[in-house]
């Protein structure tokens, strides 16, 4: 008898492991036959829709706007079958018109591939220009019919839409936890020439921006701020005040002088950057005064914890967030500057009319460069 229930308990199992194999078969099958069906196009047809391809955007957005529009069901799948076919390079952005659930994903890459023809406007956008200055940029060149683009409906989008399909995005805090910060947008919209299509979404003319920065910011960079201790929007921050204050073949030697002052044991621990400060004069390049003080109406209706983050003669460190928006070398020089031996331990550097920098590690030697400066640019004016 013992024998007997052994051998049914042996039996009960084998038919338990033959269901879920049978299973586990039906599911692959259903798999397969879902991916062959997706690939193929082998869906019922429906209706043609466009899809907007903004400027900039990698497979992963692309992926996911034809999926939103109903063209492709799985993503997921489309992201690996572009990658197989090695075809990501090919892809256009622009305006598509293509046909729900049965386009074939190779019909949908020919039809990506082809550049779209439609007005579009070409904007400069100088390595150091400000967030507001963007949007001004934006609204001058016309490139919402009916007023729908204009500087404010830009700077809310920038500041307040989701961007999260960008890697960058998920390391930048939201205002409410960065309340001392102007701008959410400032820093991250990148400097470049771009061709913006006429009438498309606010929503899309940011992304190009952001979709632009987020292809500069490598796995290696990531990797060395992680390795610094170090934050995207403080390097960005950082990278800010190298654009304002060089922007040039100075950039490695203006950011290691910050990054001396930042240093734990600087003696200095204040930027003290006039691109940044209290003085109220139109002759200086300082943010405080001509960009965060017209936006809240004049200087005395500026927030006072915006100017205590501000004010670099004042606050400690970095200030609460970007000055402008930096180009991809002062990036890079503010991650891992590569000074000079005048740089390398400066804690001063001031310049001239001409263009050149003055470096020194103590207080007497800068004023004596400043001296040597303010000689220089004497000279200049006389000449004028």
């Amino acid at each position: 008898m013992a024998h007997e229930k052994n051998t049914r308990k042996k039996g009960g199992v084998g038919k338990i492991l033959l269901v879920l194999v049978v299973l586990l078969a039906l599911a692959v099958g259903g798999a397969l036959l879902f991916a062959h069906n997706e690939i193929s196009g082998n869906g019922r047809p429906g209706t043609e829709v466009t899809v907007s391809i903004p400027q900039g955007s990698g497979v992963s957005v692309i992926a996911q706007k034809l999926k939103d529009a109903g063209v492709i069901r799985s993503a997921y799948l489309f992201r690996w079958y572009v990658g197989q076919k090695g075809a990501a390079s090919k892809l256009q952005y622009g305006d598509f018109t293509l046909q729900k659930s049965a386009c074939s994903y190779d019909a949908i890459i020919a039809v990506l591939s082809t550049y779209a023809k439609a007005e579009t406007v070409r904007v400069t956008i100088p390595e150091g220009t400000t967030a507001i200055a963007i949007a001004q940029k934006m609204e001058a060149a016309g490139l919402c019919s009916a007023g729908l683009c204009t500087a404010e409906e830009f700077l809310k989008e920038a500041n307040t839409g989701d961007f999260s399909e960008y890697k960058f995005w998920q390391y930048v805090p939201d205002d409410k936890d960065a309340p001392d910060r102007f701008l959410k947008c400032e820093g991250y919209l990148f400097p470049e020439t771009y061709e913006f299509l006429k009438d498309d979404t606010v929503h899309n003319y940011v992304a190009t921006f952001y979709a632009q920065f987020d292809a500069q910011i490598t796995d290696e960079m990531y990797a060395e701020l992680k390795k610094q201790d170090m934050t995207l929007p403080q390097l960005i921050t950082l990278a800010s005040f190298v654009q304002e204050e060089a922007g040039n073949s100075q950039d490695s030697n203006v950011a290691q002088v910050f990054r001396n002052r930042l240093a734990a044991d600087s003696p200095y621990p204040r930027l003290q950057s006039n691109t940044s400060s209290y003085i109220q004069s139109d002759s200086d390049n300082n943010y405080l005064w001509n960009w965060v003080a017209p936006y809240y109406g004049g200087w005395d209706n500026i927030p006072e914890n915006i100017v205590a983050a501000y004010d670099t003669y004042s606050c400690k460190g970095l200030p609460a967030g970007p000055i402008s928006n930096p180009g991809i070398a002062a990036i890079k020089a503010a991650l891992a500057p590569q000074p000079n031996e005048e740089a390398k331990d400066a804690y001063f550097f001031v310049t001239d009319l001409k263009g050149s920098y003055y470096y020194a590690r103590t207080l007497s030697e800068h004023n004596a460069n400043c001296q040597k400066a303010a000689q220089v640019n004497k000279t200049v004016n006389t000449e004028k």
